[in-house]
C-alpha cells in the first residue's frame, strides 16, 4: 500500500525531537534581529497515520537569534490530551476541547505564547518549547477557538471566533490586552462551515461563510464542497449591531491577508481564492484520496483576490488581482486592520511581494519549498516594509531558515538548520521585549 501524499515528501514529518546550537550562519544576520522564530505545523510519531494533514499531533520548531547568531534550534511535539492520553475528542460527555492536536499557529499575546488549532482550545508553551497546559481564559472560553486571531496594532486586543458542529455555529469573543475575555456573541450562520480564518478593520468583524460544510462521511476532517451552500462575507460592526451579509461567487479561502477601510467607508478585502475545483482537488489530495486529476492538486492553487465592500450601496466587487498560484498572505502586523501597501505571499519555491498601491510584484526564487514568509519590523522602523522576512525553506533533507530584506526581497542571511523541517502551516517571530 502506497505511502498517503499527507505523510510523503515535504510533507513527511520527522521521529523525533532534537536541539542544536550555534547554528551555521551564511551571509549575515542583522544584530537587531533578536528574538525566536517559531513554525507550527502537524507532524504524527512514528507509525501513526492521522487520516488528513490536517490531523497529525502539532510540532513547534524554534530558531532563537540573538546578536548576529542562530543560538540555537528545537523542535517540540505540544502535549495536549490526545498526545498524551489519546483522549477522544467526542466521549460520553460531549466534546473535550483539549484533546487537540494544536498544530496550526503559534503566537504571542501578553504573557502567553498560544500554540492553536480551530476545533479545540489553545495550549500555552513556553519560550523553550515546553508545553504548559491548555488555556480557556480563566474558563470563560466554551467554544474553540480559530488558529487566525487577530491582534488589534492600538488596543491590543485580541479579536478571535470560534466555529464547531453544533449551533452556536460561530461565536465571536474578544480578550483585553492583558489576556481577560471580557466578550461573547454569536453570529448567526446556517450551518456548520469550515470558517478558518477571518479579518478585522478598524470598526468592523468580517466573516467569511463559504460552501466548505460539515460532512460525517469525511472521516477525519469531517468536511467537503458543497456549491449549493452559496457564499457570502458577513460584516459586524465591533461595537455591535447585526450583521451585513454580502454575495459573492462560490470560492474557499484558507487565509486573507489585511483588510482595511478606504476614505468612502467601503471595506477593503484582500486574501488568497480558491476556485471550487481546485479547491476539492486539494482536498482529496491531502486527505489521502488519490487525486486523477494530478497536477491539479497543488499546494498552491489559490490566488490573490480582492473583494471590495460598500455598507452604503449593499455592492460588492470582486476582481483577481493576480493569476500566479501564491497562498500563505503575510504583512507588517503593525497596520493590521488599517490601509497597508504591502502583502507578501509564498508560491512554487519562491517568495512573492505585492505593491498593492501599484500593483507591481516582486519574486525572490527560494530553490525549495517555501513555507509562510513571516515579517520581522526592524526597531525603530519608519516604513512599512522596513525589516526582513523570515521563512523555512526545505530542498531535499536539507532546510534553512531564510531571512530577506523585506523592502527588495534580497537575500540577507541563511540559517542551516541541523534536519529536514517537514511543510508545516504558520509561524511568528517573537521579538525580545529589548529589542527597542
Amino acid at each position: 500500500m502506497s505511502t498517503p501524499y499527507y505523510l510523503s515528501d515535504n510533507l513527511a514529518p520527522v521521529p523525533d525531537e532534537t536541539d542544536a546550537h550555534d547554528l551555521p550562519v551564511t551571509g549575515a544576520l542583522p544584530p537587531e534581529l533578536a528574538g525566536r522564530y517559531f513554525r507550527n505545523g502537524p507532524n504524527p510519531r512514528p507509525g501513526e497515520d492521522p487520516g488528513h494533514w490536517f490531523a497529525g499531533h502539532g510540532m513547534i520548531h524554534g530558531v532563537r537569534l540573538n546578536e548576529g547568531r542562530a543560538e540555537w534550534y528545537r523542535n517540540r511535539w505540544i502535549r495536549t490530551k490526545k498526545f498524551t492520553d489519546n483522549a477522544p475528542f467526542l466521549g460520553d460527555q460531549g466534546l473535550d476541547l483539549a484533546a487537540v492536536t494544536a498544530n496550526t499557529h503559534v503566537i504571542r499575546h501578553g504573557e502567553r505564547i498560544l500554540a492553536m488549532v480551530e476545533n479545540g482550545l489553545p495550549y500555552e508553551v513556553t519560550p523553550e518549547l515546553a508545553t504548559v497546559g491548555p488555556c480557556d481564559f480563566g474558563g470563560r472560553l466554551t467554544t474553540a477557538m480559530t488558529a487566525h486571531p487577530k491582534q488589534d496594532p492600538v488596543t491590543g486586543e485580541l479579536h478571535f471566533f470560534g466555529y464547531g458542529f453544533f449551533p452556536p455555529f460561530v461565536t465571536y469573543h474578544r480578550v483585553s490586552a492583558d489576556g481577560e475575555l471580557v466578550e461573547s456573541r454569536e453570529i448567526e450562520v446556517a450551518e456548520s462551515t469550515m470558517m478558518h480564518d477571518f479579518a478585522v478593520t478598524e470598526h468592523y468583524l468580517i466573516w467569511l461563510d463559504l460552501p466548505v460544510v460539515f460532512d460525517l462521511q469525511r472521516g477525519a476532517m469531517p468536511y467537503g464542497w458543497r456549491e449549493s451552500y452559496g457564499a457570502r462575507i458577513g460584516v459586524t460592526p465591533k461595537a455591535g449591531g447585526p450583521t451585513r451579509w454580502f454575495e459573492i461567487d462560490p470560492c474557499y479561502v484558507f487565509h486573507v491577508g489585511n483588510a482595511w477601510e478606504d476614505a468612502e467607508g467601503r471595506i477593503v478585502l484582500n486574501a488568497a481564492r480558491y476556485a471550487g475545483d481546485v479547491f476539492s482537488s486539494l482536498w482529496d489530495r491531502i486527505s489521502g484520496t488519490p487525486d486523477p486529476a494530478g497536477q491539479a492538486a497543488t499546494m498552491f492553487g489559490s490566488v490573490l483576490h480582492r473583494w471590495t465592500l460598500d455598507p452604503a450601496t449593499g455592492k460588492v466587487v470582486d476582481e483577481s488581482l493576480d493569476d500566479q498560484p501564491v497562498e500563505f498572505p503575510t504583512f507588517n502586523d503593525g497596520l493590521l486592520g488599517r490601509t497597508s501597501r504591502y502583502l507578501y505571499m509564498v508560491g512554487d519555491q519562491a517568495v512573492v511581494k505585492y505593491d498593492q498601491r501599484s500593483g507591481a510584484r516582486r519574486v525572490h526564487p527560494t530553490g525549495g519549498h517555501t513555507g509562510e514568509a513571516v515579517f520581522a519590523p526592524a526597531p525603530g522602523a519608519e516604513g512599512e516594509d522596513d525589516g526582513w522576512l523570515l521563512s523555512v525553506v526545505t530542498a531535499g533533507d536539507a532546510s534553512k531558515l531564510l531571512v530577506l530584506d523585506a523592502s527588495d526581497l534580497s537575500e540577507v542571511a541563511s540559517v542551516l538548520l541541523p534536519r529536514r523541517v517537514p511543510a508545516g502551516f504558520h509561524g511568528s517571530w517573537f521579538e525580545d521585549p529589548t529589542a527597542h
